[in-house]
């Protein structure tokens, strides 16, 4: 029998992984899934530990049509906080504001907390600023009080820092409230390099919100999502510091900051249960 202690450096990589699964949007957009999938995914949203403290994600990303099952699956867990998000315009981009709006419409309809909507990156590449903005407003409009809007720039198609920073300043003008990195549908999704650039355009926002007297009463804080190729804590680590180095330690919480990822979840369980650390193999 091994009688030994914790030690105080395994005690803190525990509690960032419990931090970090708190933060996950747990996430299952293959367009292949089935009832029985959504209801594996709905019992991999919490985790309860020897001593019987449970915590659990932030939401589960799923596809509209999913929505209902996942609601009542659970709230049959108790899971009553835990979100629903789901994606709009997905995963291309597209640049059709009305497709997308009604899109946006069904998925609240459906029972939507939050949707993440996809920039039209193209467009923004190709030169045209104003449909991406348009779009995001139109989108914006639809979820009104009913819902969150999480933007997707798609980092990995943009590829410069001016276009990074553009396409997050769009997202932000239209009122997203959260940018977020990636589909997990490129090749390239979220980087260290990008998500500096997307902080950075979040910090400028809370600096000139503070400098405009005048709409202090109606501050908007930013989220940021980084996803896709998150496999490990180390990997949730270099996203969680970066924005805690910028926003502060109050950023790091579900209203602000998340982790678009399902494969990281099987390393996060593992340090949490003080096992090996488990390197997670997939895409999203």
């Amino acid at each position: 029998m091994n009688d030994s202690k914790p030690t105080p450096a395994a005690d803190s990589t525990r509690e960032a992984a419990a931090k970090a699964f708190s933060l996950l949007d747990l996430t299952s957009l293959t367009d292949q899934e089935s009832a029985d999938d959504i209801a594996a995914l709905v019992n991999n949203a919490s985790w309860r530990s020897a001593n019987g403290e449970r915590i659990h994600v932030a939401a589960l990303c799923i596809f509209p049509r999913f929505l209902p099952l996942a609601r009542k699956l659970l709230d049959e867990q108790d899971l009553y906080s835990v979100r629903l998000a789901t994606v709009t315009n997905f995963p291309h981009g597209n640049d059709d504001i009305d497709i997308a709006v009604k899109e946006t419409r069904a998925a609240i309809a459906y029972g939507a907390d939050e949707v993440d909507v996809v920039l039209p990156y193209r467009a923004l590449i190709a030169g045209d600023s104003k449909t991406p903005l348009l779009l995001v407003q139109a989108c914006k409009a639809e979820c009104g009080h009913h819902a969150q809007l999480k933007v997707i720039i798609e980092t990995g198609e943009l590829k410069t820092p001016e276009l990074i920073q553009q396409a997050s300043e769009i997202a932000i003008a239209g009122g997203a409230d959260f940018i977020k990195t990636s589909t997990g549908k490129v090749a390239e999704n979220a980087t260290p390099a990008a998500a500096e650039i997307m902080i950075s355009v979040i910090q400028a926002h809370i600096e000139q919100q503070r400098a405009n007297k005048s709409a202090a009463h109606a501050t908007h804080a930013i989220g940021f999502k980084p996803a896709g190729g998150i496999r490990n804590l180390d990997d949730a680590l270099v996203y969680m510091h970066a924005a805690e180095n910028v926003l502060g330690k109050a950023s790091i919480q579900p209203s602000r900051f998340r982790l678009g990822a399902s494969s990281v979840r099987a390393n996060l369980v593992a340090t949490l249960e003080g096992g090996q650390e488990h390197t997670a193999s997939g895409g999203y």
